[in-house]
């Protein structure tokens, strides 16, 4: 790809490289159902994806009376990491197209997740892509602000010493695409059809560039790209 119109490609990892967000959520509801709020999987993911359980605690207080401790997040990570472990699978295609554009950009990808960063390398690991980001990956948990704001995309870039502006995002949500927009960046919105994305007309409201559904045709979608 001589003439690549970026200069690095920036990655989500939630339901853009690894398919984990109705895992999670899955878990999540049980966890609520114990606190009284009964709830479905998909309607929690419905309400909860692309976002950060701890920045709901209003909400699940609103609905079971209870308020969130760290120590009830700690139980909710540990019983999410140890369904993850078990179930997790990656994003049909996700393995190629990391590989693809590593090369494309002499290693110029990073990973800009709004998770912790055990998950986020547990998960790159099990799916077999965590050689192709080592010393690239960037939690927003690390950051004063997350998701929706764009720090980790911002830190990311800025690792990479490249401007956010010449940065691709590859993002499934709308708070994460609006995290991208944000840093300047022009964003990709991944919606296959399916719970736990973003919808096409809600990641366009926010501002991405185009919305695809197959992730086998990112790297010809970026190499292809031209502003207007």
């Amino acid at each position: 790809m001589p003439s690549f119109p970026f200069d690095a490609v920036l990655f989500d990892c939630d339901g853009v490289l690894v398919d984990s967000e109705f895992i999670t959520n899955r878990v999540l509801a049980q966890m609520l159902g114990e606190l009284g709020w009964k709830i479905g999987a998909e309607e929690c993911t419905r309400l909860f994806v692309g976002k950060m359980v701890r920045d709901e605690a209003a909400l699940i207080e609103a609905n079971t009376g209870v308020a969130i401790t760290d120590e009830w997040l700690t139980q909710f990570r540990e019983r999410r990491n140890m369904a993850l472990e078990s179930e997790l699978a990656g994003i049909d295609g996700a393995a190629a197209v990391v590989r693809t554009l590593h090369d494309a950009l002499d290693g110029r990808i990073a990973v800009a997740s709004g998770a912790d960063r055990y998950k986020i390398e547990m998960q790159l690991k099990k799916t077999g892509v965590l050689e192709y980001f080592a010393g690239r990956i960037f939690s927003g948990h690390e950051l004063p602000r997350n998701k929706p704001h764009p720090d980790v995309y911002l830190t990311a870039a800025a690792a990479l010493g490249v401007d956010p502006k010449r940065c691709a995002v590859v993002e499934d949500t709308v708070t994460g695409a609006t995290a991208g927009v944000a840093a300047g960046a022009t964003v990709f919105g991944y919606s296959p059809s399916g719970l736990g994305h973003g919808t096409p007309d809600g990641l366009r409201a926010v501002g991405v560039a185009a919305v695809f559904e197959d992730m086998q045709q990112l790297p010809a979608l970026l190499a292809q790209w031209r502003r207007a």
